[in-house]
């Protein structure tokens, strides 16, 4: 393979990403390669470029064990199947392609003539490929911390849009449950509240049949509810949380 004759804006799109990102990338020539899509090397051969399919492959493992930590540690009550879905949500094409976007990677993504006319810069495969081949070279310069402060800053808003969706199907799976076994919809009773008004606590109980199915503690009324929804879809349909 010929070597790499680095242009200026191939130094201007690496700086670009080390901004964006807020670190610096050691290896620049594996931080082009996160950007180049195996298009655009098909169409400048002896140029010595690295496409970011190896990268991509990596960074897929990597970003998975990173989420993964991260949801264990936040959501340390959930079992492993509602874990699994949370995680699915954000590492998915549409998850990380949505993550590529509010980074505006597409704009700094070197693709060759076809994939730019077809819109490559906004296509879902192309950013998640390339956020993962992103995450990748990340890791190399930065271990986990450096990835775990990656995740914290773009997936914050996606870890919680994905726990709300979560929660509100669970309590729309125990309403169906419940009314599929004691013909009547479940409710809800706040059973205590503690704490300052700025800390207050809410401990909430969903019953059926005369029986108690769940319990849980949040901040607010509705978010002790949607706990105690979870605990009773555990023991109404434990298959599916």
């Amino acid at each position: 393979m010929s070597e790499l004759h680095w242009t200026e804006a191939d130094r201007r799109r690496v700086a670009e990403l080390e901004a964006r990102l807020g670190m610096e990338l050691p290896d620049g020539a594996a931080a082009l390669a996160s950007l180049t899509h195996s298009s655009y090397v098909n169409e400048h051969p002896g140029e010595g470029r690295i496409d970011n399919e190896r990268l991509e492959f990596l960074g897929d493992a990597v970003i998975d064990l990173a989420v993964s930590e991260r949801l264990v540690a936040r959501f340390p009550e959930d079992p492993e199947g509602v874990l699994t879905r949370m995680r699915a949500a954000l590492v998915d094409e549409e998850g990380l392609s949505t993550v590529a976007r509010t980074m505006q990677l597409g704009e700094l993504l070197l693709l060759g003539r076809g994939e730019e006319q077809t819109g490559g810069r906004d296509k879902p495969s192309v950013l998640a490929d390339a956020l993962e081949a992103v995450i990748c070279v990340v890791f190399q310069a930065a271990g986990l911390p450096g990835v775990h402060a990656l995740v914290d800053r773009f997936f914050g808003p996606a870890l919680d849009r994905v726990q709300e969706g979560l929660l509100r199907d669970a309590k729309t799976l125990v309403q169906e449950a419940v009314q599929s076994r004691f013909r009547s919809p479940p409710r809800y009773r706040v059973v205590s509240e503690q704490g300052p008004d700025h800390l207050k606590v809410f401990t909430v109980e969903v019953l059926a049949g005369g029986e108690t199915l769940g319990r849980g503690e949040g901040h607010s009324k509705k978010e002790a509810e949607q706990a105690a929804a979870r605990e009773a879809l555990r023991r109404l349909t434990p298959g599916t949380a």
